[in-house]
């Protein structure tokens, strides 16, 4: 073969690896099942374009912060990430946004609101894995043009005054988007991976790994514990060369409930459950302080009727001052139901193109549902906290 040299070589020697001609190649070993490999500028190429200014990133900053005080115990607001399944159409999610901006402009002070968008849909077998891979949902998987479709979506809701969110499932993905994220989720598929793990224990905002989808807790719980610890792994950084990475370990891991293969988990008996198994973990800190609920997937047989209706228990159940559920999560779009996925012009507006989503105006009235049970809880803890010091007079 050419450009081949008997008896190998140092790693670092002549002008290649190995020694090796850099126009050495290896058409029998490398890239057997590869058809083409297209380059993608650097990720800071796409924030140079597309910069996150003073006035987003202050945004970004502040929502994190807010979340991470809610994991503390230290705001009483309830986390409640909200948006669509996944973002296909950039125009109905902006759409979305501003209605979704006009809610959290009257319960901001109960709900501390963060925007589903999700741009990378994990499949369990095959099928459309998101804006980013196919932008035009066709097909053509034109996934420099989905990068930047993706990172100007997170731009225009961070406009509105909405903090983010999104699920890290591509390693490099967050280079080139996650200082415009104030929220990121693991995703039930990943839950276990090291990769995904070492990812997060660099993240610089809170992120939650859900529960496996046999429904195994633990391993999301450990995850949390072993995301706190710093990790060294290879990464690229925001020239596009590759690294050795070394983290400082995510104090703001935590646990999500989304239910599973064999069925929900988002009764109160399993909340204990959940919280147990953080305890068992060693994970402490923040993330024993409660845990996020995911009223979609496997807690609503991926039904959105169901789906509100697990969010109407999980709001008495907080007005009734149950502890140890700190957020919610719903899919919700402007249209219920959701819908194949297609050609835009071939496509209804608003709605999912994945799982099903719950339509805006039952999202509307479980927001406001949610705000009053954050409200209740508020009076009885502080009416609860007048009697006790009066009985200590």
């Amino acid at each position: 073969m050419a450009g081949r040299e008997e008896g190998g070589g140092s790693i670092n020697a002549g002008t290649g690896i190995g020694g090796l001609d850099d126009r050495a190649v290896y058409p029998e070993t490398v890239d057997v099942n590869i058809r083409q490999l297209d380059p993608i500028p650097a990720p800071r190429a796409f924030i140079d374009a597309l910069p996150l200014d003073a006035k987003r990133a202050d945004l970004v900053l502040r929502s994190r912060q807010a979340i991470r005080d809610i994991l503390h115990g230290l705001d009483d607001r309830l986390l409640v990430i909200v948006g669509p399944c996944s973002i296909h159409d950039p125009g109905a999610a902006l759409d979305y946004a501003r209605r979704l901006a006009a809610v959290n402009a009257r319960v901001r002070d109960r709900l501390l609101i963060v925007m589903r968008v999700y741009f990378e849909k994990p499949r369990t077998t095959v099928g459309w894995k998101g804006l980013i891979n196919d932008p035009d949902l066709n097909g053509s998987f034109d996934i420099r043009k989905g990068m930047g479709l993706a990172r100007r979506m997170l731009l225009d809701v961070l406009s509105l005054g909405l903090p983010a969110a999104t699920e890290w499932l591509d390693p490099i993905t967050p280079q080139y988007l996650s200082d415009a994220v104030s929220w990121g989720a693991i995703g039930a598929r990943n839950t276990e991976s090291q990769v995904h793990r070492e990812l997060a224990s660099g993240l610089s905002m809170p992120v939650g790994f859900k529960n496996s989808t046999d429904g195994n807790v633990q391993a999301a719980a450990d995850s949390c514990y072993a995301s706190a610890f710093r990790h060294h792994f290879l990464s690229i950084n925001l020239d596009g060369q590759v690294i050795a990475a070394e983290t400082r370990g995510n104090p703001d891991c935590h646990l999500i409930l989304r239910g599973s293969s064999h069925g929900p988990n988002y009764g109160a008996a399993d909340v204990r459950r959940a919280l147990d198994a953080l305890g068992r973990s060693k994970a402490g800190g923040s993330r024993v302080q409660g845990l996020l609920v995911d009223a979609a997937h496997g807690n609503c047989g991926k039904d959105e009727l169901r789906e509100a209706g697990v969010v109407e228990e999980l709001a008495g159940r907080l007005a009734a001052g149950e502890r140890g559920i700190l957020g919610v999560m719903m899919e919700s779009f402007i249209k219920g139901g959701h819908q194949d996925p297609g050609p835009l012009d071939q496509l209804v507006y608003g709605r999912s193109v994945t799982d099903a989503c719950i339509c805006w105006e039952r999202t509307e009235e479980l927001l406001d549902r949610l705000a009053g049970a954050v409200q209740t809880r508020r009076k009885a803890r502080a009416d609860r906290a007048v009697e006790e010091d009066e009985h200590e007079r």
